[in-house]
């Protein structure tokens, strides 16, 4: 228990710090040893495990942002973060899918957690990402079909021409879509548009399209439009999501799972 608590301790300061340098451009050591509590050094360690990870670039006595404020956290940093809301809700999802079910997977993390809450089922799965092709394969009951495509790095998202061919070519009983943003007014939005077409590739291709979005994701609305709620059937998220947004998303049609 308190190994886990000092690893969700940690991913929360590399998560403030990140926010912190994004938005201030250039953050010192001390500043952001005021800002979480941490000792300097630990702080020193951070910025080295953030700089690896492309995040940001560490000088003398501080760093500097690599990110854009409408860019996405790269995967290993998100992959840290809210793991046991992701694996709640990857745990509702696996709930609401019928054995024998088709189902396509969408990229991301909570996807992920998706994936291998699904790994001993009885389903045909086409995961979007490397990630979750991986987290499959093995699978004794599951058929696992791979699309073609190219990974976009770090992410392993499939993105382009052979991954929407593949989608076409088929039809799925349910989509399981992730997403940046997630707002009634604004719809489903992602960051990277090749990104943005895959997941309306496989929004089309499927009979019923159930999206995954912790609660940050209602206060985001990112670059790429992906569909608007009439298009899907049923979001899963946390207990944390505003009343207001998962309201109004019921309102227009749409059945929300909080968990």
């Amino acid at each position: 228990m308190m190994l886990f608590n000092v690893r969700m301790a940690s991913a929360d300061r590399l998560r403030r710090i990140t926010e912190a340098v994004r938005e201030a451009g250039r953050v010192g050591v001390a500043e952001l040893a005021e800002l979480t509590g941490a000792s300097e050094m630990t702080i020193r360690r951070d910025l080295e495990t953030l700089a690896a990870q492309g995040v940001l670039e560490r000088y003398r006595g501080g760093a500097r942002s690599l990110l854009l404020r409408g860019e996405e956290p790269p995967f290993a940093l998100r992959a840290q973060e809210g793991q046991e809301v992701k694996r709640r809700i990857a745990a509702e999802v696996a709930g609401l899918l019928a054995d024998g079910e088709s189902v396509v997977l969408d990229s991301g993390t909570t996807c992920l957690e998706v994936a291998r809450a699904l790994a001993h089922r009885r389903l045909t799965v086409m995961p979007l990402s490397l990630h979750g092709a991986n987290a499959l394969t093995g699978s004794p009951h599951l058929t696992l079909l791979v699309p073609g495509g190219r990974p976009r790095p770090g992410e392993l998202a499939l993105t382009g021409p052979l991954t929407t061919a593949s989608l076409a070519a088929l039809r799925f009983d349910t989509a399981v879509i992730g997403c940046c943003g997630l707002t009634a007014a604004h719809g489903l939005t992602a960051y990277d548009l090749d990104d943005a077409t895959v997941k309306r590739a496989a929004i089309e291709a499927s009979r019923r399209v159930v999206a995954v979005a912790e609660a940050a994701k209602f206060s985001r609305t990112a670059l790429a439009f992906v569909a608007p709620v009439s298009a899907l059937h049923t979001v899963v998220t946390d207990a944390a999501a505003p009343d207001d947004e998962t309201e109004a998303l019921a309102a227009a049609g749409v059945t929300v799972r909080k968990v």
